[in-house]
């Protein structure tokens, strides 16, 4: 394969999974406006509490989501995987962003809004896996930590791009009419980029070690074959994505409410200062996978995943009492460095575990699972602790399974020897 061609393949993968992720995480970004228009009874911290709960119900749905685009994907190719989850993702995001309010439609809107992100959830959970094996099979055996690591680059970029829309918004538009009805624009943004990448995605090239190997066996996209013959890997992914996924919302999802409801900046603030983590979080994903083809992607994950869970409690403790702005974004910054370990090449690892006739069943059904546990519930586990007064709890859970799962990095084989990628 030709640099440019390489090129063009990783760009195009990463425009969909930018998309697919701004999609998901503008949910988040938005719900300190729409909460009351959905869950009015209550203060803030319920009324939160409510629309974290309808955001872990989207990850329940990213399980199965899951295993029928890594079964798709193994069987129908990457490409047609991809395709398809970018349209449920615009179907989902269209939904949300006409939905009726509470006092229009009572408690049909919380329904309309609990399938809308089930159907989201259902999307996101075939596009990790999909998109995972997808760039780390056109990465190259040379150079794979580094082209890989754009997967999460753009994943980070969605949640830049939810976070500036809003910033723009709150610029653009007077609080009252952000608040009334602005909130619904993200939505309608994610939805209409969704069917440009939808176009960009049908003309993408299939992978080489899909066409040349998945399709020579009739095990392919086969959950009993994952499941017999890669127990170990599979359970891998799945500490590792705990850790992972859990600390990744804490320190970012999580981060911009908790900058509001716990360190008391202003809603603008918080908004401001998480976007400028973010812009600066992104550029370290490449310069961490190249460093992880000459050092080890175990390695970077072991150190990263260990120093995060050495730092979570005193670096939110020091947050929480934090006043100034450029304090809490160097503060936060310490910890999506540390992350940045992990995030860089978790997902060229998890795709060198397994043959190309079960790689994205195998990268995407034990990440879903791991992130319905963790990642999914991370914002209602946090405002439930906070609820209870016992706020801390939170970020000795966090630091707790970060351990962990630099404990099982620190157990697995070097992948940059023993990746099952065919080389190109």
């Amino acid at each position: 394969m030709t640099a440019f061609a390489r090129f063009k393949a990783i760009m195009g993968g990463s425009a969909g999974n930018l998309v697919e992720w701004y999609d998901w995480f503008a949910y988040s970004s938005t719900s300190l406006y729409f909460a009351a228009h959905f869950f009015p009874k209550g203060d803030a911290t319920a009324q939160q509490l409510q629309t974290a709960a309808i955001f872990a119900a989207g990850f329940i749905a990213r399980p199965a989501g899951a295993w029928l685009m890594g079964i798709y994907a193994d069987r129908a190719g990457r490409r047609a995987a991809l395709t398809l989850s970018v349209a449920l993702m615009s179907l989902g995001s269209f939904a949300i962003a006409i939905l009726p309010t509470f006092a229009q439609i009572g408690v049909l809107a919380q329904l309309g809004l609990l399938a809308a992100r089930l159907v989201q959830g259902l999307s996101l959970g075939g596009e990790y896996g999909a998109s995972a094996t997808y760039m780390s099979e056109m990465a190259g055996a040379k150079r794979r930590g580094f082209w890989s690591s754009f997967q999460y680059t753009s994943l980070i970029g969605g949640q830049v791009m939810a976070l500036l829309v809003l910033v723009i918004l709150q610029h653009v538009l007077m609080k009252a009419d952000l608040a009334a009805w602005g909130w619904r624009i993200p939505f309608a943004v994610g939805g209409m980029l969704a069917i440009v990448v939808f176009w960009i995605r049908t003309g993408l090239d299939e992978t080489r070690a899909y066409l040349n190997e998945a399709t020579a066996t009739s095990e392919r996209g086969r959950t009993i074959t994952l499941l017999r013959q890669h127990p170990r890997e599979f359970a891998i992914v799945l500490v590792l994505t705990a850790a992972g996924s859990l600390a990744f919302y804490a320190y970012t999802t999580y981060m911009q409410k908790f900058l509001v409801n716990t360190a008391g900046f202003s809603k603008d603030y918080a908004t401001a200062i998480m976007a400028a983590v973010l812009l600066a979080y992104m550029p370290l994903q490449p310069l961490i996978g190249w460093l992880s083809d000459f050092v080890g992607r175990k390695t970077t994950i072991a150190v990263g995943l260990g120093l995060g869970g050495l730092a979570t409690y005193p670096v939110m403790t020091a947050i929480s009492h934090s006043t100034s702005a450029l304090a809490a974004f160097g503060l936060v910054m310490v910890l999506v460095l540390c992350h940045s370990g992990y995030s860089a090449v978790n997902a060229v690892v998890k795709a060198e575990l397994f043959p190309a006739h079960v790689r994205a069943l195998g990268v995407s059904l034990p990440y879903a699972l791991a992130n319905a546990m963790f990642g999914g519930t991370a914002e209602y586990v946090a405002e439930w602790l906070k609820q209870a007064k016992i706020e801390s709890g939170f970020y000795i859970y966090v630091a707790a399974v970060m351990l962990v799962g630099a404990a099982a990095a620190a157990s697995m084989r070097n992948t940059n020897i023993t990746s099952l990628i065919a080389d190109d």
